[in-house]
């Protein structure tokens, strides 16, 4: 039984922040992301009737999210360097210390991301931030399933090496060797 296709301003309206977010997550920078956001729906409204709705409506934006994103990043590497997350997604009701700590962190993740290749970029975002199911995010990236599972193995283990670095080793002292004479 053929599914309704749905109304691109409602899936607009239930499903824009997620795109928004998303892109961020890939690395779209706050001055192209509303530009990607907008590449994304009127690419949706351009797809809407070929929508077959053998995922859900969020999965299938967000796959789309994905590819904007890549050619955004891709435009930006022509361009110039990627600028770091927007100041503006830290909760603005917390107080000035928190926020500058929050603001840390985002600046954190997002350089961390960046340094992560794009396919495991790609899948960290889309499980762990955007909270997809494995499932749902190997069909919003169009790869099998085992493929997602490897790229978040070795995305997760590359932002755990990169946010908790060995601890440094502490420095050698070389022994005076004046003062072991005198000892003797």
């Amino acid at each position: 039984m053929p599914t309704e296709v749905p109304d691109i301003a409602r899936l607009y309206q239930a499903h824009a922040r997620q795109v928004w977010r998303t892109l961020v997550r890939l690395g779209v920078s706050s001055a192209a992301v509303e530009d990607a956001v907008q590449d994304v729906f009127l690419t949706a409204h351009q797809r809407l009737a070929g929508f077959e709705g053998r995922s859900n409506a969020g999965t299938w934006l967000v796959g789309i999210a994905v590819r904007v994103a890549a050619n955004a990043r891709r435009a930006v590497q022509r361009r110039g360097p990627v600028r770091l997350l927007d100041d503006g997604l830290v909760d603005p009701g917390s107080a000035p210390d928190q926020r500058l700590e929050q603001q840390r962190k985002l600046h954190e993740l997002e350089r961390v991301l960046s340094q992560l290749p794009e396919e495991q970029r790609e899948v960290v975002v889309l499980v762990d931030l955007e909270q997809l199911t494995a499932p749902q995010a190997a069909e919003a990236l169009e790869v099998k399933l085992n493929t997602v599972y490897s790229r978040l193995r070795l995305g997760r283990a590359a932002l755990t090496r990169a946010l908790n670095p060995p601890p440094e080793p502490e420095p050698v002292h070389p022994v005076d060797e004046s003062t072991q004479k005198e000892s003797r």
